[in-house]
């Protein structure tokens, strides 16, 4: 999931050049017309009186466009949350205080650690729920892949040793927990289904170690969808709606909170883009779905989905191609040029008798031309215990089987964010 590259950055911004324009009428002569002896006009006092009258109030008018205050009476057009007339720089502020307890660093410690804690894995987390003794923090499953020893800082500067009390590879959300000792301030959940392009959000987080660091911008967009590789493979197998931002994302905020002006918290800071000439693209992963994700895993220690049992690559993989002896090895006829070949088959495909090279086309009559696809489908539209019908080609012709889904047995969890056994 994470993206973190190093960033390309130049000192030398170039000017912008601005072309400038004179504009102006030009005074029309009408020849020819009578000339008319002036009338006797206004006396130098009355001018004067009408000159001061009209300069005040256009500097009235001009102070209110400058400082946004009201010329006339105050019109009572107070938002919902009351921010009306509030300055937004000093609502940055006060979010960005009452957030700051609630958000924590994360040492991810290895063995480069032991001897030199600078080598130890950084990211970030947020305290979001306090019960019986424990404080529990979200964050992502890449801030914690491989820890042989995980250490969490709050925002006093005191550490503890953190639990890991659940987490789930494909989300990339887990879930931490610690002594609640000395923490006073769990973070205040918003609702990520109202965000609205434009709005504006703040970042906080652990960015390279600096923790405490807050960076702001706005919503770039509301639901973008972002194709991910679970496995760090180069081959996308999953599909992860995120939330856009142009705010401040950097290696070590994964796993921050991203929230709105009233402090409330609306996504967990999962990854950016980052390559040459590229800015302003960082991206979390909205707060209803991370709820969802940890109400499993505090309740089963794991997300629960439904389970076929089969290790997969795509057919048409662009790292793995196939060569046409292997196609002619499996049989395949010409038209098929997509799907998915079974490389493992355990639990209900093993059982409805799945087996090496079959090439999975079809989920209840639905193409299925990759993994990405197939989990989508599975999780999206299937439930433990439904019947799904698999259509597959084996030697060259295509054959149907009924499957029973059920729950991943728990000995075959897969460890360090290795291929999911779908």
């Amino acid at each position: 999931m994470g993206l973190f590259d190093d960033d390309f950055y130049s000192t030398k911004v170039p000017g912008r050049r601005v072309r400038m324009s004179e504009g102006g009428g030009r005074r029309r002569w009408l020849s020819g017309a009578p000339r008319h002896r002036p009338r006797r006009g206004l006396s130098t006092l009355q001018i004067s009186l009408i000159s001061s009258l009209l300069s005040a109030v256009v500097a009235v008018l001009l102070f209110s466009l400058i400082t946004g205050v009201p010329s006339s009476t105050p019109r009572h057009n107070a938002s919902s949350d009351g921010s009306a007339g509030v300055d937004p720089y000093e609502r940055i502020s006060s979010a960005a205080a009452k957030v700051a307890p609630s958000v924590v660093s994360i040492l991810n410690h290895n063995e480069l650690s032991i001897s030199d804690p600078t080598q130890a894995a950084l990211g970030s987390g947020v305290i979001f729920k306090k019960e019986k003794g424990k404080a529990y923090i979200i964050t992502n499953t890449h801030v914690i892949s491989g820890s042989d020893d995980l250490e969490i800082v709050t925002s006093d500067g005191s550490s503890r040793d953190a639990k890991v009390s659940g987490e789930d590879a494909i989300n990339d959300i887990a879930v931490l927990e610690v002594d609640d000792h000395g923490i006073n301030t769990v973070i205040e959940l918003g609702d990520s289904g109202k965000l609205r392009a434009g709005e504006t959000v703040i970042a906080v987080g652990n960015p390279l170690g600096l923790g405490g660091t807050l960076t702001s911008g706005i919503v770039s967009y509301t639901n973008r969808m972002i194709p991910v590789s679970i496995n760090q493979d180069g081959v996308y197998d999953w599909e992860q709606e995120v939330i856009q931002t142009d705010a401040a994302i950097n290696e070590g905020n994964s796993g921050g909170a991203l929230v709105d002006l009233n402090g409330k918290l609306i996504g967990i800071n999962t990854m950016k883009i980052s390559d040459t000439g590229v800015e302003g693209l960082g991206f979390a992963i909205p707060v209803n779905d991370v709820m969802r994700t940890v109400d499993d895993l505090l309740l089963h220690g794991k997300v629960v989905r439904p389970y076929v049992g089969v290790y997969t690559l795509d057919l048409n993989n662009p790292y793995s191609p196939l060569s046409e002896e292997q196609r002619d090895d499996m049989k395949l006829p010409s038209h098929v040029t997509s799907g998915v070949i079974v490389l493992e088959a355990h639990g209900p495909a093993k059982d409805a008798g799945l087996k090496l090279n079959d090439v999975i086309t079809q989920l209840d009559k639905q193409p299925i031309k990759s993994t990405r696809e197939l989990r989508r489908y599975l999780y999206e539209h299937k439930k433990i215990g439904e019947e799904l019908e698999v259509t597959y080609y084996r030697d060259g012709e295509a054959q149907k089987v009924t499957m029973k889904l059920s729950d991943k047995p728990s000995d075959q969890e897969i460890d360090d964010g290795l291929d999911e056994d779908r």
